[in-house]
């Protein structure tokens, strides 16, 4: 059955205030810029309500673009971080920028003047060198630069908006680690950075504004859990059970990895002892039933190993290799015996050859002596003793030089005998020699051949031994794999269970979400026309934001109008005290990805209806290049105009160094 169409159509967007709710519980009255205390550089009110900060493009005001004339560069990126850091982010720029700010602002500070549940606080912070922090209420600038030598820091002010804004039970449901953080969370999401671009409902902090802001190490799951504190959609005993399941997942996840590692383990395992025990995989049951016949094979191929050849002997391998070792030191023994020999025969050689050397000369001289002749004047004896010598009357020794000739003959005779003897013991040697070394290499052969069976069988004993090790190891292995396999099908069933408990603590939530899917299709309807529709939902895989329009939307400009659209109406739950945020918002620079300028200017056309007559409930501030609508380009709507040249009219009013 068709639906039956609505006659008179969704209610436009409308707030009902709360009793005393006409003014936000927070916002910001006055930001002021200081060269030096006393000297003001900008002096700059907002209200209630919607405040443009503008920088306009010259080619959007129909007139003549001079070189240098942009509506970018004007400072409204900084006055909004400078917000920020009045409001208790911890940095107001990057660090270039911020070191050049410090260097022209050398003295220079920033106040604010904030405005939290009536009651006025003033924040002063410097620019410049390391100074003091200052968050004191019901005093004005002037009189905080009196007292610089008394800083209070940022926490009486932080304090205080946790205490009177988001309350002390809801800061510490926050996902939070440090003190201060539940607020500087808030403040992320109220003041989206303008490096997000608007993309996502849950970007708030880029990397590249180098803000320190907490939430750059929150997952999106903690942030997600954050915006739901935050809007009252969530329930401690919720964030209890979240909190478990994040627990559970994060171990089934790492439950999971080891499985995978013990699977692989034991599919290599496995795999290994198959090509050890010559079995193929298709001759194997699969998973543990596998296992005995593995272990039976691998129980023969150790009974295989055990055999021994008959035709070697391995039964003592320590007396054949003390034999080989006996076999070749006789070798090498006698191969030393028969080099020493040698090597002696060449002396006696030449000691025999000297000694029959000396013979002829002892034959002679014998045979001088039978007829001598003076040693002194060489004449004939006889004939000396016919006529007599003059000189000398000495004759030889004749007995002595025949004894003389005698030993060196016996000499001679010895050292042939000994030269004798020497060839002898060598050539009995040569014949020693190769029965020694054929004995010594049959033993070398029968010694390796019987270490290289032995070997082999030790090898062979050892790779079974190793089979039937790492069936065992497999079979414990196998076990841990299944017992790691069943608990993380348990932490599944738990997580499967504790999933479906998270639904019915979303489900108790669905008032939250359907007021908020009012505003959202309010705003939505508003801007796009009366045939879109929006709305916001939660699963489990997170917030939905969802636009109809001719079938669901989903470009780039139609996400960032989503995040806007979302962040305004949560802006209208927070008017009407639904939330534990203030009405309280700052946009930097919201027009991206190509968002039409009708429906740009339709945003700010519902914001501005839903002002007050006298007073307006919420503070929305927007900086912005491109023009507001025209009616909306005057006080008390226009807070500042700034421009990227001269100098003068950017927001510092000079150039940086």
């Amino acid at each position: 059955m068709p639906a039956q169409p609505d006659l008179f159509g969704p209610a436009p967007l409308s707030v009902t205030l709360p009793p005393g709710g006409e003014l936000p519980a927070l916002w910001v009255r006055r930001l002021t810029l200081w060269k030096k205390p006393g000297e003001v550089v900008r002096d700059i009110e907002l209200r209630p309500g919607l405040n443009f900060i503008w920088s306009p493009d010259p080619a959007d005001m129909g007139g003549r673009v001079e070189p240098g004339e942009l509506g970018h560069g004007a400072g409204k990126t900084l006055f909004c971080r400078l917000l920020r850091y009045c409001l208790g982010e911890d940095r107001f720029a990057a660090d270039p920028q911020r070191l050049s700010i410090g260097a022209a602002f050398l003295n220079g500070w920033v106040s604010a003047e904030v405005m939290l549940s009536g009651t006025p606080w003033t924040v002063l912070r410097p620019l410049g060198v390391a100074r003091g922090h200052f968050a004191v209420a019901g005093v004005s600038p002037e009189e905080l630069f009196d007292r610089l030598t008394e800083p209070t820091g940022m926490a009486p002010l932080l304090d205080a908006i946790e205490q009177q804004v988001l309350t002390a039970r809801v800061a510490g449901l926050m996902p939070v680690d440090h003190q201060h953080d539940a607020w500087r969370v808030a403040l992320a999401w109220l003041t989206r950075d303008q490096e997000c671009r608007f993309d996502h409902v849950l970007d708030w902090r880029a990397a590249e504004s180098d803000s320190d802001s907490p939430t750059r190490s929150m997952s999106r799951s903690r942030l997600q859990e954050a915006m739901r504190v935050l809007i009252a959609a969530i329930s401690p005993e919720e964030i209890e059970l979240q909190a478990a399941a994040n627990a559970q997942a994060e171990a089934h996840k790492a439950k999971l990895g080891e499985v995978g590692r013990w699977q692989w383990a034991c599919g290599q395992l496995h795999a290994e002892v198959l090509r050890a025990v010559g079995l193929s995989a298709t001759s194997v049951p699969d998973g543990r039933l596998g296992l005995e016949v593995l272990r039976q094979a691998a129980r023969q191929k150790l009974a295989k190993a055990a055999k021994v050849d008959p035709s070697v002997d391995v039964s003592n391998l320590g007396d054949l290799r003390q034999r080989a070792r006996d076999a070749a030191q006789e070798v090498a023994e006698l191969d030393k015996q028969r080099a020493v020999l040698n090597s002696s025969l060449p002396l006696h050689e030449s000691l025999l050859r000297q000694l029959r050397a000396e013979l002829p000369g002892a034959s002679a001289q014998i045979r001088d002596a039978e007829v001598p002749t003076c040693p002194i004047c060489e004449v004939p004896i006889d004939r000396v003793l016919a006529q007599g010598c003059q000189l000398s009357r000495e004759s030889p020794d004749l007995a002595a030089l025949r004894e003389r000739h005698d030993a060196l003959k016996r000499q001679v005779d010895a050292k042939q005998d000994e030269i004798d003897a020497v060839k002898q013991q060598v050539a009995a040697l040569d014949r020693q020699l190769p029965v020694a070394r054929a004995g010594r290499d049959a033993l070398r052969q029968a010694l390796t051949q019987a270490e290289k069976l032995s070997d082999n069988r030790s090898s062979a004993w050892r790779q079974g031994k190793k089979n039937l090790d790492d069936i065992e190891r497999l079979e414990r292995e196998w076990a841990t794999w299944e017992q790691a396999q069943t608990h993380a099908a348990q932490l599944q069933a738990q997580m499967d269970a504790k999933r479906d408990a998270l639904g019915a603590f979303r489900d108790q939530q669905a008032t939250v979400f359907a007021r908020l899917s009012t505003y959202f299709d309010a705003v939505i309807r508003a801007v796009v026309g009366p045939t879109a529709s929006g709305r916001v939902g939660l699963d489990g895989n997170g917030l939905k934001l969802v636009v109809q329009w001719g079938g669901e939307r989903s470009t780039a400009a139609i996400e960032s109008l989503k995040v806007i659209a979302f962040d305004l109406a949560v802006m209208c739950m927070s008017m009407e005290g639904a939330t534990r945020l203030p009405a309280f918002l700052l946009h930097d620079s919201p027009r991206e990805a190509d968002l039409g300028l009708s429906v740009y200017h339709q945003l700010f056309d519902v914001v501005r209806k839903l002002e007050g007559a006298s007073a307006s409930a919420f503070q929305y501030i927007v900086t912005t290049t491109t023009q507001p609508p025209p009616e909306l380009q005057k006080s008390p709507w226009l807070r500042l105009e700034l421009r990227g040249a001269p100098p003068d009219e950017r927001l510092l009013r000079c150039d940086l160094p």
